[in-house]
């Protein structure tokens, strides 16, 4: 067990010392300025000297990933549930989820912020839609792609078509679905930044996003690293936190998830 564990962390832990100290004696020996690229100490300190904005910025995304990941969840599976009961709405419906997935949010995003105004409504709103498709498209794939063997089996015994969805679509479809939720909650990340860029408020209030285009324009280079590590951690983590469910839900009976 100690000789997997040390296979698993030890090469990810030793490449990011290495990866740490060559940035650290790099800037150094090149004596490049702070404001240009800061040094690993540099970022440390500017976490430091900038922590209450730091943690008020970072809880706001949080919060607006975190909600808009369920939102795109709860929705999603429901829309994907109505397209796989019938093919006519799927037809006439799926279409327009992928319509609404290739429109660039910056081109929708000034319509979400004049109808829902700006700040963290807003945020939700665009953190949701960024990550919905990938819900809605995986979680259709794994319902449509259900063993027809056992389909004919529930016809066989006279199963309802709600009860085929939920004691046999639906099951069958979780790998799919959890496969779906890993990619979304990167993307709800990805989506509260996005709309805090565009719908952020200030007055303390605002995300990672609206830190970031401050900081930015006052130029505190280590800063802007502090907050953009600070939005790769957090996105790292809530895809850990993903990924544990998937073993939870899945390590009993689905292959991705037994271990050898």
């Amino acid at each position: 067990m100690l000789g997997g564990f040390s296979q698993t962390i030890v090469p990810p832990v030793l490449a990011f010392v290495i990866g740490l100290a060559v940035w650290q004696f790099g800037v150094m020996l090149l004596d490049i300025p702070p404001y240009i690229m800061p040094t690993p100490v540099h970022v440390v300190e500017a976490g430091i000297e900038n922590w209450t904005s730091l943690s008020t910025a970072l809880l706001s995304t949080v919060t607006s990933s975190i909600i808009g990941f369920i939102a795109s969840v709860v929705f999603g599976i429901g829309a994907a549930v109505l397209m796989a009961s019938s093919k006519m709405i799927e037809r006439g419906v799926y279409p327009y989820a992928v319509i609404l997935q290739t429109i660039p949010v910056v081109a929708i995003a000034p319509i979400i912020v004049i109808w829902f105004g700006s700040g963290f409504n807003a945020i939700v709103i665009i953190s949701f839609l960024i990550a919905f498709f990938p819900m809605v498209s995986n979680t259709l794939i794994g319902l449509n792609a259900t063993d027809r063997n056992m389909k004919d089996m529930f016809h066989l015994y006279h199963s309802s078509s709600w009860q085929m969805m939920w004691k046999l679509r639906f099951p069958a479809a979780l790998p799919y679905i959890i496969a779906g939720m890993k990619i979304s909650c990167t993307l709800a990340v990805v989506g509260a930044i996005v709309g805090e860029y565009i719908a952020g408020v200030g007055g303390g209030a605002g995300g990672l996003g609206y830190a970031i285009t401050v900081a930015s324009t006052r130029l505190q280079t280590p800063y802007l690293f502090t907050l953009g590590l600070s939005a790769a951690v957090f996105g790292v983590l809530f895809f850990i936190l993903v990924s544990t469910l998937s073993r939870l839900l899945l390590k009993s009976w689905h292959e991705s998830e037994i271990r050898s």
